[in-house]
C-alpha cells in the first residue's frame, strides 16, 4: 500500500472531542467501555480517564472471528482480547475508530458472546464511511465520510497520546 493524498481533511482530535460529547450522553452507571483493537481500543481508554469512569475499559479483537481469515491469515499478540469485567448481562458501550463493511463489527460482537451474553451492545464510532455490507449502524458516530474503496483511513496515535488519521490507497 502507498500514500496517497487524502481526500478531504480530517481534524481527529476535533472528533474526538465531539465522540466524547455524544459517548458522555450513552455512559449509565451500568455501561461498560469495550474498545475494538486498536484504534477503538486507543479511544476507549481516552474515554475511560476524560469520563472518570471507575470500571476498567475493555480491549476486543476480531482476529479469531473474521470472515476472512482465508485470505489475511491470523495474527495473534498485542491485539488479543482482554475484558476486565464480567461480560453477562452488562450494557457494552462498542467503540471503534472507523466503520466501514459491518464485518470487524460482526466479528468483535461474536467474539463478545464467547465471554457472556451482555444485557445490551451500543455501538459509537469517530468515522462511518459508509459502504455497508452487514446491517450494523452505530448510535453515534463524530463523522460521517465517503471514500472510494480503494482509499482506508486509520486512526493514529501518537506518543503524547493524540489522534490523527492516515489515508492510503489500497
Amino acid at each position: 500500500m502507498s500514500a496517497t493524498t487524502p481526500s478531504l481533511t480530517l481534524d481527529a482530535e476535533a472528533l474526538y472531542t465531539s465522540l466524547l460529547a455524544g459517548v458522555r450522553r450513552l455512559v449509565t452507571p451500568d455501561t461498560v467501555l469495550v474498545g475494538v483493537w486498536s484504534g477503538g481500543a486507543w479511544l476507549a481508554e481516552r474515554l475511560q480517564k476524560d469520563l472518570g469512569l471507575a470500571v476498567p475499559h475493555g480491549v476486543i479483537s476480531s482476529a479469531l472471528h473474521r470472515d476472512d481469515f482465508g485470505s489475511r491469515g491470523m495474527a495473534l499478540g498485542k491485539d488479543a482480547t482482554h475484558l476486565p469485567f464480567e461480560v453477562e448481562g452488562r450494557h457494552i458501550l462498542l467503540i471503534d475508530d472507523v466503520i466501514y463493511t459491518g464485518r470487524t463489527t460482526r466479528a468483535v460482537i461474536n467474539e463478545l458472546f464467547d465471554f457472556g451474553r451482555p444485557a445490551s451492545v451500543t455501538l459509537a464510532v469517530l468515522v462511518d464511511r459508509g459502504g455497508r455490507q452487514l446491517p450494523f449502524e452505530p448510535a453515534l458516530s463524530a463523522a460521517r465520510i465517503t471514500l472510494p474503496d480503494s482509499e482506508r483511513v486509520a486512526l493514529v496515535r501518537d506518543d503524547n497520546g493524540r489522534f490523527q488519521f492516515h489515508f492510503e490507497r489500497v
